[in-house]
C-alpha cells in the first residue's frame, strides 16, 4: 500500500492573517482617538463645572453699610466685590466707569471720606461705615457742581467716557489744595487718563472752578 498523500488531498498550508490596509488603519485609529478625546473632554468639563460650583458655594460674603452720596445703604456682597462693582451692579450708580479695571486710567475715581480712590481696586468690604461720593452726588438738585459747569463751559470732553472720573478727581484736587498753577493741576490730575487728549481744557475747567479764570 502506498503511504504517499496526493497533493490535492493534503491540507493547504496555513496563511498568515492579512494586515489591515493603511486606509482602514487610519480610519479605525481616528474613531478610537475621537471617542477617547470626547470622553476625556466630557470628564474634564464635568470636573471643571464641579470645581466652579464648589468655589461659588464657598465664596464668603459680608454685610456692608456705607453712605453713598448722602444716602445710607446696607448690602450683602461677595468679599471679592470691588467698590466699583458695588456702585454699578448693586446700587445702580453707573456714572463711575470701568475702564482698565486695573487702577491705571482713573475712569472709576470716587471720593471715599473726602479722598480720591480708584474704586476698581478698592474692596467694598473694607469700607464699612465710610462715606462715598460719586459723580452723581456732586450736584445739588438741578444746580451743577462748579466743576461740572466748568467742564461744559470749557468743552473739556469729547467722547465723555473719562469725564466722570476726571470731574471727581478734579474736585478732589481742588479740595486738597493742589491748584496753584496749571503745572500743579496737571501733576495732581495725572493719574486720570483722557484718550481724546482734552488735557488743556480740563486744566482750564479746574482753574475756572477754583475762580482762577
Amino acid at each position: 500500500m502506498s503511504t504517499e498523500t496526493s497533493e490535492s488531498a493534503a491540507s493547504p498550508p496555513a496563511q498568515p492573517p492579512s494586515a489591515p490596509s493603511r486606509r482602514t488603519f487610519i480610519a479605525t485609529t481616528s474613531v478610537a482617538g475621537g471617542v477617547i478625546a470626547a470622553g476625556g473632554l466630557a470628564a474634564g468639563s464635568s470636573l471643571l463645572g464641579t470645581e466652579e460650583a464648589a468655589a461659588t458655594e464657598a465664596a464668603p460674603s459680608s454685610r456692608v453699610s456705607l453712605t453713598v452720596n448722602g444716602r445710607r445703604h446696607t448690602v450683602m456682597v461677595d468679599n471679592r466685590t470691588s467698590l466699583l462693582d458695588l456702585l454699578r451692579e448693586h446700587l445702580g450708580l453707573t456714572g463711575s466707569k470701568k475702564g482698565c479695571n486695573a487702577g491705571a486710567c482713573g475712569a472709576c475715581t470716587v471720593l471715599v471720606d473726602g479722598h480720591r480712590v480708584n474704586s476698581c481696586l478698592t474692596l467694598a468690604v473694607r469700607l464699612d461705615g465710610a462715606e462715598v461720593t460719586t459723580v452723581e452726588g456732586l450736584a445739588k438738585g438741578d444746580q451743577l457742581h462748579p466743576l461740572q459747569q466748568a467742564f461744559i463751559d470749557q468743552d473739556a470732553f469729547q467722547c465723555g467716557y473719562c469725564t466722570p472720573g476726571q470731574i471727581v478727581s478734579g474736585v478732589g484736587c481742588i479740595q486738597e489744595g493742589h491748584t496753584g498753577s496749571p503745572e500743579e493741576i496737571r501733576e495732581w490730575m495725572s493719574g486720570t487718563i483722557c484718550r481724546c487728549g482734552c488735557y488743556v481744557k480740563i486744566v482750564r475747567a479746574v482753574e475756572q472752578a477754583t475762580g482762577r479764570k
